[in-house]
């Protein structure tokens, strides 16, 4: 089926979003197509394509056909006898291809309303694999501060002992228990965020809020990009629903020049006839039977002529509308583009500055060793070590979010 093909396209085109993953990366992909089975969005978009599909049954058919009966109060008397009642049949027909014309313009706008379904898919795919990402970040982030903290304690501990010797002060030790206490509530407020971040990806797979998702243990940023084919973006589906729009147009204007035309009637009266008791005649009593034929012809016809310049008016419409969604689109593609350029260039010196940062933990231990250590150099180091790792898993979430807008915008 149409739908199959183009779900289980959607269903691999964040494919390259997992390179360089471990196998837990596979999470991403169940959650996906639990999404595309479950979202509410996705499933009230089928339905209105379901029901825009069935409305093509709906106009195959012509106007009902009409009956009427008639009682002659006053029976009307004719040389073979009084008229007693009048019975009528009536069926106007659309002129020849006028249903198929209205059959092909219903068509079209079924057709362009699947792709609403595709859009609705890629769109989902790209939320949920956003917010799969945030909680991967928020994550990441809570292993570095609870590391950190750990770190600190360390330094406390041997705060405490140079505190002992005399080499240390008190205060030392408050600068360092206040760190850890400021590290600790940002551990808790992500902790927070972290369980809002997991109530909205599952909202997104219409599932229980309080479900835990599995994360995978570690993304990295891939050595190479997948080559971006940027021709893709001319077949994105957001465009392809204005190109079916301008053709259920064209299908609409085929209709006007068809519904302008004549419609043919064809019927027949009956008319029950008494017979004459007063003389004997030839066909006396006989009932009248009289087929009929009608045409009806708009010839007031002004109102096809105008639907026919609004037709007009509305492609070029589309026509304006479609080169402007599609330079939003191109400028979302480049901004993509770009920031996942700057987020692999921001991984890069991040993971520099935070080798730096460690290299200076190492002496600030040797030197510990000889007896003399600077506590406000731990801290400071400490808090730089810490923004570089920080800075660091954001520019991996960068990456993988960008991808992900890439994705939308050049995957079929």
């Amino acid at each position: 089926m149409k739908n199959k093909g183009h779900y289980l396209k959607l269903v691999l085109f964040l494919g390259f979003c997992f390179i360089g993953l471990n196998t837990h990366a596979q999470k991403l992909e169940v959650l996906i197509d639990e999404a595309i089975k479950n979202n509410p969005e996705i499933q009230k978009v089928e339905l209105q394509y379901s029901i825009a599909s069935e409305k093509v049954i709906e106009v195959n058919s012509i106007p009902n056909t009409e009956f009427a009966v008639g009682y002659f109060i006053s029976e009307p008397e004719t040389r073979t006898g009084a008229q007693r009642a009048r019975i009528s049949v009536k069926q106007m027909l659309p002129w020849f291809g006028s249903i198929t014309a209205r059959e092909n313009y219903v068509s079209s706008l079924a057709d362009a309303k699947y792709e609403d379904i595709v859009i609705a898919k890629r769109k989902l795919i790209t939320s949920v694999s956003q917010s799969y990402y945030n909680l991967y970040t928020n994550k990441a982030k809570q292993l570095v501060l609870t590391e950190n903290i750990k770190l600190l304690e360390t330094y406390e501990t041997l705060a405490l002992t140079s505190v002992e010797v005399g080499k240390a002060s008190a205060v030392d030790v408050l600068r360092l228990q206040m760190r850890q206490n400021e590290m600790q509530q940002l551990k808790d407020v992500l902790q927070q965020q972290f369980l809002a971040e997991q109530t909205n990806l599952n909202n997104l797979l219409n599932r229980d809020d309080a479900m835990s998702v599995q994360l995978i243990d570690e993304l990295i940023i891939p050595s190479e990009d997948v080559e971006i084919n940027l021709g893709e973006l001319a077949l994105h589906p957001e465009l392809l629903k204005y190109d079916k729009h301008y053709k259920s147009v064209e299908q609409s204007e085929l209709l006007n020049q068809k519904e302008s035309s004549p419609m043919i009637g064809f019927g027949l009266d009956y008319i029950p006839v008494s017979e004459r008791t007063d003389m004997n005649l030839i066909d006396n009593g006989k009932d009248i039977v009289m087929p009929m034929v009608s045409v009806s012809i708009p010839i007031f016809n002004k109102k096809y002529k105008s639907i026919s310049k609004q037709n007009e008016l509305q492609q070029q419409e589309i026509n304006y509308q479609k080169q402007e969604r599609l330079n939003s689109l191109e400028t979302l593609l480049d901004k993509a583009i770009k920031e996942r350029i700057s987020a692999r260039i921001s991984y890069v010196t991040q993971t520099k500055n935070l080798k730096q940062a460690k290299d200076a933990e190492g002496i600030l231990i040797k030197s510990y060793e000889t007896g003399t250590i600077d506590f406000n150099d731990v801290l400071d180091i400490q808090e730089l070590q810490l923004k570089f790792q920080m800075n660091q898993i954001e520019s991996i979430k960068t990456y993988y979010v960008q991808t992900a807008i890439i994705n939308y915008l050049t995957n079929r």
